[in-house]
């Protein structure tokens, strides 16, 4: 998979920490990885986006960052208010085929939601995954309200002929409720794609260091990690807390 896009079923659910895992794990095994950004918002010009906190927590990756406006909204509106030009999937398409060029792996990391607008003609990130058939892996959270959301993204894509890779859960709570023990089997059964990780909560705070070397016990084996879903769900299930997930101190 030379191009994956990342996009979650929300905003703020984990999925620039998610993207770094998947960075770090790839880095160790001597993959070469570009980190693209089609639009950051919500930041001014001197402030650190995503794709540098990526870079941080992971190490040596190509980190790009296509368009940057400064209100948090949603990546057209954002522009709009700006009165600056949209990044379109085009745009994002042709850059990101640009960096798999030069790179073993390229992930490209959304806003927000698969279908968050990024041009005033409705373009969406799902657009742009069409443009490079690439394929989606959707970060989730762990806790209630998350089937319906997954269960919609995942019909979206599937509208779109889009493949869905699989399923993370983008902030694994130290002290899991019974929604998010339950959801550890529901979410498959939502997305109809497996469930490929999930990355503690407060993994951003932890050392450079500590997350790389922690990085591959959050993935599982198809994305180079080691995690494993059966056996994370098991511990969950037996003991009402996740034996199998770190505790990350806040």
């Amino acid at each position: 998979m030379p191009v994956v896009i990342v996009s979650g079923t929300g905003t703020e659910i984990g999925k620039t920490v998610v993207t770094a895992a998947l960075a770090a794990v790839a880095l160790a095994r001597g993959r070469t990885v570009a980190v693209l950004k089609p639009a950051q918002t919500g930041l001014g010009p001197d402030e650190a986006g995503d794709v540098a906190e990526v870079a941080r927590l992971a190490g040596s990756v190509t980190a790009v960052e296509l368009a940057r406006f400064p209100d948090p909204l949603a990546p057209a509106t954002a522009a709009r208010r700006a009165g600056a030009a949209p990044v379109g999937p085009r745009e994002i398409a042709d850059a990101a085929e640009k960096l798999a060029t030069e790179h073993d792996l390229v992930l490209v990391e959304g806003a927000g939601g698969l279908l968050v607008r990024f041009d005033e003609t409705g373009a969406t990130l799902a657009d742009a995954a069409r443009l490079l058939a690439a394929p989606v892996l959707m970060v989730a959270p762990a806790g209630l309200g998350t089937l319906n959301m997954t269960a919609l993204t995942a019909e979206a894509l599937r509208a779109r002929s889009l493949t869905l890779e699989g399923v993370v859960i983008g902030s694994w709570p130290a002290v899991p409720d019974l929604a998010a023990r339950c959801n550890l089997t529901d979410l498959p059964e939502s997305a109809g794609a497996p469930l490929l990780g999930a990355v503690p909560q407060g993994a951003g705070a932890l050392t450079p260091g500590e997350f790389r070397e922690r990085a591959a016990s959050w993935l599982a084996p198809r994305l180079d990690g080691r995690w494993d879903a059966g056996t994370f769900t098991r511990d969950a299930e037996a003991a009402g807390v996740s034996g199998a997930a770190e505790v990350v101190p806040g």
